[in-house]
Parts: C-alpha cells; sequence; structure tokens
C-alpha cells in the first residue's frame, strides 16, 4: 500500500497532516487517524525517554546517545562556561530511504518553480 502526498502547504509534514492522510487513503475516521498519529509518536517519545533505541525498518534508527561533560564558551562574551552532561536523540537513515533520497533528487514538485 502506498500512501502519496500529492502537495504541501508547509516545508514540513505535520502530525495533523498525517491523520489527514490516513482518514483520506486507508479510510480510518478522523478521530481513529488522528488518535493512531499521537499513539505512534507518544511510543516513540516514551520508548526513547526511557533510553530505548527505535529501529524502523527501511526507515532508519533513532538512538539515544549520551554526550559527556564539556568545556564550552559563550560567544557573545568569549566567557568559558562549562556545558553539562545530557543524553541526545541521534537520527541514522537506512540505506533504503538514502537511496530513495538519491533517486528522487529535485524532482519533487516541491521543489520546483
Amino acid at each position: 500500500m502506498d500512501i502519496t502526498v500529492e502537495s504541501l502547504e508547509t516545508p514540513a509534514l505535520t502530525k495533523a497532516q498525517l491523520a489527514e492522510l490516513l482518514f483520506e487513503q486507508i479510510g480510518l475516521n478522523k478521530r481513529e487517524s488522528k488518535d493512531m498519529i499521537d499513539a505512534f509518536f507518544d511510543l516513540v517519545a516514551q520508548s526513547l525517554v526511557d533510553g530505548d533505541d527505535i529501529k524502523i525498518t527501511g526507515f532508519g534508527n533513532f538512538q539515544i546517545r549520551t554526550k559527556a561533560p564539556r568545556p564550552g564558551r559563550n560567544p557573545r562574551t568569549g566567557e568559558a562556561i562549562p556545558i553539562e552532561a545530557r543524553r541526545v536523540v541521534t537520527f541514522h537513515a537506512s540505506h533504503k530511504l538514502k537511496e530513495q533520497i538519491q533517486e528522487q533528487g529535485f524532482s519533487s514538485s516541491r521543489f520546483l518553480p
């Protein structure tokens, strides 16, 4: 089953637009579509908060990485400021996604004048 995005009014695909696509192309009602999108992203977010990696075949991997504390500086004043240790989310695209991006290039109507 292919879900197509004909045109986007904004350069970003929003949760509301995803729910609308589920409604239009799969036939879920609008409430079910919104609930499904919200549940998916809540599950992804909670898994990352819990420290679990997310692997979506054909799309990519979301991973939690712990960054060590390091010295930094305020770019405005030049003052040295310590940067505390923190956890960050990283995303690595799958080879399939990378290939799709390379094949499509800028032929998408979103980028044509």
